[in-house]
């Protein structure tokens, strides 16, 4: 990440996903990145309306953004991963399976595979605005 950019993060996370709740919610991740800033998108409207308006879909992926910079699926994922130090099992398997951009866009569709069963398990839509 720049050096010169706002240092607060923000992840905008499904909340509705069980897997994507435990992520985001993870003491590691929590305490483990300053500034870090976790909302549940699913939950707050107008947030899925502007990250839509911007390309950036919630039903496609988590969101990282740090002022105008903003990171999707994948992406999101393998910035979170590059900051944490995990010391919990998801997590220590999660931080080297995305350690690289090629690597993360390969394995984040079996992610969304996950959250996709997780909400139909839970009928839920997998777009939160499409009720």
């Amino acid at each position: 990440m720049e050096s010169n950019a706002p240092r607060l993060l923000r992840l905008v996370y499904d909340g509705g996903c069980p897997f994507c709740r435990h992520f985001a919610l993870s003491s590691e991740l929590r305490g483990g990145i300053p500034d870090l800033q976790i909302v549940d998108g699913r939950a707050d409207a107008a947030l899925r309306l502007e990250l839509r308006e911007r390309g950036l879909p919630l039903a496609q992926g988590a969101v990282l953004l740090q002022g105008e910079r903003a990171w999707h699926g994948a992406e999101a994922v393998r910035q979170l991963c590059a900051l944490m130090r995990p010391s919990g099992p998801l997590l220590q398997l999660l931080v080297p399976l995305f350690d690289g951009p090629a690597r993360s866009r390969r394995l984040y569709p079996l992610l969304l595979g996950a959250r996709r069963l997780a909400l139909a398990f839970k009928r839920l839509p997998v777009d939160p605005d499409r009720v």
